[in-house]
């Protein structure tokens, strides 16, 4: 194989690795967002619900109360619910907490998105500093030599970053039990 035909061999083989690393995390940075908005809309409804229960709860018993305010008597019926509420407000407020737990695995999506986008920029700085290292004056040798060492670089890092990033997200101990989602 010809000097010229090795360094165009190295020169497509970076190029190609340096696209297909960006695209793979840029995928999976935008997966990540879409699933993060996901479960904060998902959160946001539950708790909207769960506030919107309470309130409804709350003022179903608003004229009880205000009858008991006023010194009347109350209907024995009306007594039943008006000791119910308590309970049925605590556990509106139970799914309320459940739903701000999804806080954590956002969390998690938001932690691992970040270190993508740290990821990809290290990678791309490698890149820039062994860019550097040539000059016009470089022989094909030289030039070889040089993308060698980049293409083992870039390897290294994509390898580590990778083994950084976990896939799944997890919740453990919710009273809906353990989740695992993505």
């Amino acid at each position: 194989m010809t000097r010229k035909k090795i360094l165009g061999s190295h020169v497509k083989r970076l190029m190609s690795g340096v696209s297909d690393h960006g695209r793979k995390h840029l995928t999976e940075v935008e997966t990540d967002l879409i699933q993060t908005r996901l479960l904060l809309e998902e959160a946001i409804d539950k708790l909207s619900f769960n506030f919107m229960a309470i309130h409804q709860a709350v003022a179903g018993e608003q004229p009880t109360i205000q009858k008991l305010l006023d010194g009347a008597d109350i209907t024995a019926e009306q007594r039943t619910q008006l000791e119910a509420l308590p309970s049925q407000v605590g556990g509106y407020v139970n799914a309320a907490v459940v739903s701000l737990q999804f806080q954590d695995m956002t969390s998690q999506l938001i932690d691992r998105t970040l270190k993508r986008v740290t990821g990809l920029r290290e990678f791309l700085g490698t890149l820039g500093e062994h860019g550097a290292e040539m000059v016009p004056e470089s022989d094909n040798e030289q030039i070889v030599e040089l993308l060698g060492k980049v293409s083992m670089a870039l390897a290294i890092q994509s390898l580590e970053l990778r083994s950084v990033l976990r896939k799944a997200v997890h919740q453990q101990h919710m009273e809906s039990g353990d989740i695992e989602l993505f």
